[in-house]
């Protein structure tokens, strides 16, 4: 990669909702991170590029928003949480004019697609790892979701 396709590509995430992003490809790392509550002109602040052993490495860095967790709530008590495994966009649906995978009231079984994590345009179906009832979702459909955010509640299915 070249400079500019290393601006290009900072400019790109910048414009999107991504609040953290990595890549590697022939020899140069991009590693971004960004703080939402900030300014979106500030998120190249602190921008270095540096060489290393014959290979390029840029590095854009701004300090990201840390994940808000919530305390459990008493309703969630009992509930399993099926959280994301990557950093991507949430869709509930294989096509936009789909029907979702789930839906609250559904049951799902140990397996079961209950989502989509775009990364990197790469479509990971997200898998149900217990057979209960949905009962909430968490994320609006097309949005970013970071490692760990909850995505579903399920009600685990007793005995």
């Amino acid at each position: 990669m070249n400079i500019k396709e290393v601006k290009d590509l900072i400019q790109d995430v910048l414009q999107s909702d991504i609040c953290e992003f990595e890549l590697e490809h022939t020899g140069t790392r991009v590693r971004m991170k960004r703080d939402f509550g900030r300014d979106r002109n500030e998120a190249l602040a602190g921008g270095a590029a540096r060489g290393t052993a014959g290979a390029a490495a840029a590095r854009a860095s701004v300090p990201a928003a840390a994940p808000a967790e919530d305390a459990e709530n008493p309703e969630e008590k009992g509930l399993h949480v099926v959280t994301s495994p990557i950093v991507g966009v949430f869709y509930r649906a294989p096509k936009p004019d789909a029907e979702p995978y789930v839906r609250p009231g559904d049951r799902v079984r140990e397996g079961s697609v209950l989502c989509i994590v775009e990364a990197m345009k790469l479509m990971n179906e997200i898998l149900s790892d217990v057979e209960g009832e949905i009962v909430r979702i968490y994320v609006e459909n097309g949005r970013p979701v970071e490692f760990g955010q909850k995505l579903f509640a399920v009600l685990p299915q007793q005995g």
